[in-house]
Order: structure tokens, then C-alpha cells, then sequence
């Protein structure tokens, strides 16, 4: 079996998390499928598989619906961690047909494409006020102050969470979030099921909340759906709010901070936007392929395929690399160059096949609205200080990203 430890791909050092576009080019050379042993998976860096992968049926999100994890050649999961796989393995992003298909067909009556332009106004309004702070404070951090309250504030007033109990959201799903790393140490892990435990309780008693005293909001149109013959369990309730919040807002933060960071770091394309802001939907796709924030997508394989000649057996877990298929010369002309105008930009950030991003439409409004805002209300808008990137792999981003007003 090849061994991919003669590769800069190294998942844990600074430096690969700094630029770890390099090493992928590195893989790309190498051919197009690597076993890494530190992970035990399958590293897959060509676009042109990584997006076929998303969508064969051979591959699966999880193998519970048709194996037990002994079938499977596993090892379950250690029984303290169970609220966090509870509330992970509920949600549709972990499931499979026919139990995706049944909640993500509740699911996507919040997000069709009129009830998600409805929101743009209420968007583009809070990412003016978010901005004016930031400008009336002569600057801040663009992550504390913009990036993470805009979207947190969205999917949480779509879900119908009071503002009085939205502070512990965005470390809730911090820490949640903390486990979808490649082999999380045991400190991330009791995060993560500390805060699956907590998030758990408090939307149990929103969801019983709502049940008494129903509003027009995404819970109660669960529970309605629920009471209407479209069932859901109350566990895939809880998972599927968690799901939707995580989702919701972790692209949209850190996408958000990378693509600034980005702008600051190309300064003649920052300035090409700045004169031009008819490039805002072009610039958003393009922040999203050049440094995206989702690196890695895992996929169980459910029946052997075959990649490049190589049988990959049944029970192994494929790891599609986003970051790497996002920077494939055969698919985008010189890649590595930010370009703010480039139109054809197939980037897969927002995954495909039967787990594409529900909420993509919403998160490119989003990205869309605080980015016209900051060009409109700072257009002298700076870094401050270089940022510390997150100790992260799969999901990239920033600590924050502090700002000034030149």
C-alpha cells in the first residue's frame, strides 16, 4: 500500500495550515488517489473526482443504514461521546436515503428561492448596521464585530431562537465543530459533547416551547409538519436545528474572514472592487474558491470503487480535498491568481450531489450583503494587525481579523 508520508501533505504543521495549496499541487502530481496512514483515508485531490465522488451512490455519509459498525470492519465510537454522534447522526448531513430525502424534504420548504429572497432585505439591513458600528468604532475585529453575528443572527431568526439566548450559539457550535477535525484529541471531544449535551437540552425545551405557543418560524414549521403526517422524530429535530445553525454561519464567518484577509493580500484586485462593486456576486465566488472554508469532506465507502486502477475496498473512508480540487489547473486557468472577474468557476465549496449546501443560496446573500456594506461604509477599510489562522485543518479560518480605517 503507497504511503503518502513522502508528501508535504501534513495536516498538523503551521506551516502546511499557513499555504497548504502547495502540498495539493504536490498530490495532484503524485496521481489521483494517496492512502495518508495518519488518518487511515484515501486522500482525493483532482477536481474532476472529487466531484464525481460526491455524487456516486457507492459512497456514503454514513454506513449505520446498511452495516453495523462491526460489519463495517469499525470500531464504535467510545460511549462518552454519545451525545455528540446522538446529535451528529440525526442530522441529514450524516444520514442517507430514504431518511435524508425525508428531512431534507421538510427542510428545504425554509429554503426555497423565494422564502430566502424574502430574507434579503432583513440581510442586507443588518449587515449595515453591523458595518456602521464597525466604522463608528474606527475599526475592530471584522470576524467578532461583522462576519460571525450576521449570519448567527440569520439562521437564529429563522429558526426562532430569542436574541436573549443566542451568546452561547456561535461557542456551541465552536466546539461541536471541533470534532469534524482529523483525529480530535480527547480535550476537543469533551468539548464537543459538552456542548452537543447543552445545545440538545436547550432546544428540547424551545422545541416543547413552541409546541404550546407556535410562531412563524422554522421550529414550528417542523412541529406542523410533524403533527401533519411528515414525521420527524424529536431527535431529528434537535440534529437538524444544530445542523442548520453550524452550517448556517461557519462557511458564511469564516468565508467571510478569508476572503477579506484574501482582498488585503491582492491589493490591485481589492481595489479593482472597490471601484467596481457590479463585481460583488463574481468576487464572492471567487473568495469562496481561492481559500474556501470547508477543506475536507469525508465519504464512507459503502461498495468497492476503483480510482486510477486502485480498488479501494469496502469499509475504507475516502477524504475528498475541496481546498485541492478548488485549485485544479485542469479545471481553472491559472489557479493560484485571485481573480475577482473569472466566470467560469464550477468551485465545489458548497459540496454536491444529495448533500449540496442547502443554504447556499442564503450564504452567498449574506456574503454578498456584508461585503457591499464594508465597500460602501469603509471603503478605506485595512488590516490592523496579521491575523492568527486557526490551529484547523478541514474547517480553515481565522482567529479574527482586526481592521482599521485608513
Amino acid at each position: 500500500m503507497a504511503v503518502a508520508s513522502d508528501l508535504a501533505f501534513d495536516p498538523w504543521d503551521p506551516a502546511f495550515l499557513a499555504d497548504p495549496y502547495p502540498a495539493y499541487a504536490e498530490l495532484r502530481e503524485q496521481g489521483r488517489v494517496r492512502y495518508f496512514e495518519p488518518t487511515d483515508q484515501w486522500l482525493v485531490a483532482h477536481h474532476a473526482d472529487v466531484s464525481a465522488l460526491l455524487r456516486d451512490r457507492r459512497l456514503g455519509r454514513t454506513y449505520l443504514h446498511r452495516f453495523s459498525h462491526e460489519e463495517f470492519g469499525r470500531t464504535p465510537p467510545p460511549p462518552e461521546h454519545e451525545p455528540f454522534h446522538t446529535l451528529n447522526d440525526h442530522g441529514m448531513l450524516d444520514l442517507e436515503p430514504p431518511d435524508h430525502t425525508r428531512i431534507r424534504r421538510l427542510v428545504s420548504k425554509a429554503f426555497t428561492p423565494r422564502t430566502v429572497e424574502r430574507l434579503r432585505p432583513y440581510v442586507r439591513t443588518l449587515a449595515d448596521e453591523l458595518v456602521a458600528g464597525l466604522v463608528e468604532a474606527g475599526g475592530g475585529d471584522l470576524l467578532r464585530d461583522v462576519a460571525e453575528p450576521l449570519p448567527v443572527a440569520v439562521i437564529a431568526e429563522m429558526l426562532g431562537i430569542p436574541e436573549s439566548d443566542r451568546a452561547p450559539l456561535r461557542p456551541w457550535s465552536a466546539d461541536i465543530c471541533g470534532m469534524y477535525e482529523l483525529n480530535p484529541s480527547e480535550e476537543a471531544a469533551a468539548k464537543a459533547v459538552r456542548a452537543s449535551a447543552e445545545f440538545s437540552d436547550y432546544l428540547r425545551d424551545l422545541i416543547a416551547e413552541r409546541r404550546k405557543n407556535p410562531g412563524d418560524d422554522l421550529i414550528s414549521g417542523l412541529i406542523a409538519a410533524h403533527d401533519e403526517g411528515d414525521r420527524l422524530t424529536e431527535q431529528e429535530m434537535i440534529s437538524t436545528c444544530v445542523l442548520l445553525l453550524n452550517a448556517g454561519h461557519e462557511a458564511t464567518v469564516n468565508s467571510t474572514v478569508n476572503g477579506w484577509w484574501a482582498l488585503f493580500r491582492h491589493p490591485d484586485q481589492l481595489a479593482a472592487l472597490r471601484a467596481d462593486h457590479s463585481l460583488v456576486p463574481t468576487a464572492v465566488e471567487e473568495l469562496m474558491r481561492f481559500d474556501t472554508p470547508l477543506q475536507l469532506f469525508e465519504r464512507w465507502v459503502l461498495d468497492e470503487i476503483e480510482i486510477d486502477g486502485r480498488v479501494i475496498p469496502r469499509g475504507a473512508e475516502i477524504a475528498m480535498l475541496f481546498g485541492s480540487a478548488n485549485h485544479d489547473p485542469a479545471v481553472f486557468a491559472d489557479p493560484s491568481r485571485l481573480d475577482l472577474t473569472r466566470r467560469d468557476n464550477p468551485h465545489i465549496s458548497f459540496s454536491a450531489g444529495i448533500h449540496y449546501c442547502i443554504g447556499a443560496p442564503l450564504a452567498r446573500i449574506e456574503l454578498a450583503a456584508s461585503m457591499t456594506a464594508l465597500l460602501e461604509r469603509a471603503p478605506t477599510l485595512r488590516p490592523a494587525a496579521e491575523p492568527v489562522r486557526k490551529p484547523n485543518f478541514v474547517i480553515r479560518g481565522l482567529e479574527g481579523l482586526a481592521v482599521e480605517l485608513g
